[in-house]
């Protein structure tokens, strides 16, 4: 659309009330803050403002999801925004309903890649898109689903976005089932809605400078978070894996890896002194995100359950070693410390990590880790000075740090060149301990098993003999092409 005249406004506006009202099936719309799902809410508001009460019969819900690693001036905005949102709409008796949608503790970035030590996601190993993303948004579109029998997803696609985008919506175009309704390839029962999906970006800024926003935030200010930085993308509601990254745009994660460098962020840094403390969140995800050889040396050259993959004459490591998710969550907690303490008046008690957060990734250093040291508390405490309340987790009753440097000091004199046997060793303890609090040991000979066959060779260089020995093969004879080190099965 070259051009958007008040006619072509209004004319949007009226379609979205006749299909309104055509209909008792419950509105779902996507909200990230960016400009385009801004401008189809407001559409949507308007639109409802402009109808008469007896005809509000169904529900509009906006859903906005929180990855918890959303950067830190867009999760202040979204927060201002939606309690904007529903204070109005209650004040105005509009059905309108707000919903921030967050992941579950057990999916957060921090606690898989903290807690559990998963490699940063990369294209060919993106974990953190299902988990932080779309479970959110499809748990909730498909309980609307389950209650309403259908579900309509008003959301701020626009064919230009870029070829794919358009391609995609034009394939569904094709499918529709009624008149500006396309199926949505994700869910049954549920169709999309896109209002503005002719609409340029220069017809969206056009909409948003010439009509002042319905629930009082100002659209102004939405310019200027964008003109700060030197794209124009944003994040849309993401219901599947063929969302492109958002790691470019203000809209996205501050730590997102799935892009090579986050010009977004950097161009923000750059072109005001007011971001300057951004930088050291910038400097802390590109830290995180070190080249493949790198992030291998800090990994661990078995797999989550202890497994060995052999790829190209050597293993592909798994998690993250003990001292690099220490090392992380100590850098972590530093750039939240700074953040707090020079970042805008709205941040000074923003979270980079929940408390929640904390106490998961506790508990898996503590049970699935077998890390009776317990160094989460000690590290928290050693860069906020404060103690870390946590009555949830309780750390093992008979060991603690001083038997865990013992231990490991003890390892290192008596068996110098076995470098498992720590891990064997405090695997060991933590298991029997833990057993103690049970009312049976049934089940101790399968764990004691599986701590041996975890650990059970002398270093790396052993357990890559040791698999080729039993796999017949001869190093660097498989050719398979190597992206990443770590591609798949992550939980394994």
């Amino acid at each position: 659309m070259p051009n958007l005249t008040q006619e072509s406004i209004k004319n949007v506006i009226t379609v979205i009330q006749d299909l309104y009202q055509s209909d008792s099936i419950p509105w779902v719309c996507g909200y990230s803050g960016g400009k385009d799902s801004t401008a189809t809410v407001q559409l949507v508001w308007e639109a409802l403002n402009g109808l008469p009460k007896e005809a509000l019969k169904k529900d509009v819900h906006i859903i906005s999801t929180d990855t918890l690693v959303e950067s830190p001036v867009v999760a202040a905005w979204q927060k201002r925004s939606l309690a904007k949102m529903e204070a109005t709409a209650e004040q105005s008796g509009l059905p309108i309903h707000v919903h921030q949608l967050k992941p579950q503790i057990r999916d957060t970035f921090w606690v898989n890649l903290i807690g559990r030590g998963y490699p940063y996601p990369r294209p060919t190993m993106r974990w953190c898109t299902n988990r932080l993303k779309i479970q959110p948004a499809n748990n909730f579109i498909e309980a609307m689903v389950n209650s309403a029998g259908e579900a309509i997803l008003v959301l701020g696609t626009r064919k230009s976005e870029s070829a794919s985008r358009g391609a995609r919506m034009e394939k569904y175009e094709k499918k529709r089932v009624r008149e500006f309704l396309s199926p949505d390839g994700s869910h049954m029962n549920s169709y999309v809605f896109s209002p503005i999906e002719e609409w340029s970006s220069n017809n969206v800024w056009q909409y948003l400078m010439s009509h002042e926003n319905t629930w009082g935030q100002s659209n102004k200010e939405l310019l200027a978070m964008y003109s700060g930085a030197s794209a124009d993308g944003e994040c849309p509601l993401v219901l599947d894996t063929s969302t492109p990254s958002c790691g470019n745009s203000r809209m996205g994660c501050w730590v997102c890896t799935l892009v090579a460098e986050d010009k977004s962020m950097a161009a923000m840094i750059q072109n005001d002194e007011e971001k300057a403390w951004m930088l050291p969140l910038l400097e802390f995800r590109n830290e995180i995100a070190a080249d493949n050889e790198t992030d291998r040396e800090r990994r661990d050259f078995r797999r989550m359950n202890g497994r060995l993959t052999y790829h190209k004459g050597r293993l592909v490591h798994g998690p993250y070693t003990k001292e690099t998710r220490e090392h992380f969550l100590r850098r972590l907690l530093e750039v939240e410390k700074f953040v707090n303490e020079n970042g805008p008046k709205e941040l000074e008690e923003h979270p980079l990590i929940t408390h929640e957060e904390l106490q998961q990734i506790r508990r898996i250093w503590l049970t699935e880790k077998n890390e009776f040291d317990d160094t989460l508390p000690r590290i928290y405490k050693e860069v906020t000075g404060k103690e870390f309340q946590d009555s949830v987790n309780h750390p093992n009753r008979y060991f603690g740090e001083k038997e865990w440097e013992l231990l490991k000091e003890t390892c290192r004199e008596v068996f110098p060149d076995e470098k498992l046997m720590m891990s064997l060793c405090s695997s060991g303890l933590n298991l029997e301990a833990s057993y103690t609090m049970k009312a049976t040991r049934r089940g101790i000979r399968a764990d004691i098993e599986q701590i041996l066959k975890r650990n059970m060779f002398r270093d790396e260089d052993d357990a890559c003999q040791f698999y080729e020995k039993h796999n017949d093969i001869k190093p660097a004879e498989e050719q398979a092409e190597d992206n990443d080190d770590y591609t798949e099965d992550t939980e394994g």
